[in-house]
């Protein structure tokens, strides 16, 4: 009797000593798991910003779909300015332009129209894969929309949002740590995810992780 009460108390340690150290090492496991995914999809919606902020430099507004920016990405060119040679000290003391370097000979500007992918990110960039969501369990794309909003100024100014929900990039890890952060995102009143923008308040295309 004594030797199974011995045997039942060695297996009541090691099950306590297993269930102590999983209440450790899970969350450590999960927010290090976390951050690597959020660190690709954070470098992800940066891209979509720089691209929206072209697009609207370009049309006077953002791209309503992903489709659109990408065809911008794609097709439409921007101008990409090579410079050689800068006007020294003593030149921009005598008053001497740029314009009037240029037609001395003395400095090259050259002014070229690349397609804006080529421009923005480079040749080997895919604009076809800026929607999708990197590191998710499933393929998913990022939610993106437009609207126009006014300052309390007058102002009425453009604005987008891209995002994507933590169910969406972490469904896949320990269920009770995602339903704590997005409990702590209501109780905040925060977004449950990442997102880059906001279609209710002007934030200057600001990311939630900023």
């Amino acid at each position: 009797m004594k030797v199974t009460l011995k045997i039942l108390l060695i297996v009541a340690v090691i099950v306590l000593a297993y269930i102590c150290c999983r209440s450790i090492l899970d969350p450590i496991e999960f927010n290090a798991e976390r951050d690597k995914r959020e660190q690709a999809i954070i470098a992800r919606l940066i891209d979509i910003r720089k691209a929206q902020i072209e697009y609207k430099n370009m049309h006077g507004e953002h791209a309503g779909s992903f489709d659109d920016l990408a065809k911008f990405l794609n097709e439409e060119k921007l101008p990409f300015l090579i410079k050689e040679g800068a006007l020294s000290d003593e030149q921009l003391e005598a008053g001497l332009t740029e314009q009037e370097a240029v037609k001395q000979g003395l400095i090259r500007r050259d002014t070229f129209w690349v397609t804006a992918k080529d421009t923005l990110f480079g040749r080997d960039f895919n604009a076809d894969q800026l929607r999708m969501v990197p590191m998710a369990p499933n393929p998913v794309q990022f939610k993106m929309d437009t609207a126009t909003l006014t300052s309390s100024s007058g102002y009425v100014i453009k604005v987008f949002e891209a995002g994507v929900s933590y169910d969406d990039y972490l469904g896949d890890l320990d269920a009770q740590q995602v339903y704590n952060l997005k409990d702590r995102a209501e109780k905040l009143d925060r977004y449950a995810g990442l997102r880059v923008g906001s279609l209710t308040e002007i934030n200057n295309n600001a990311g939630n992780w900023e």
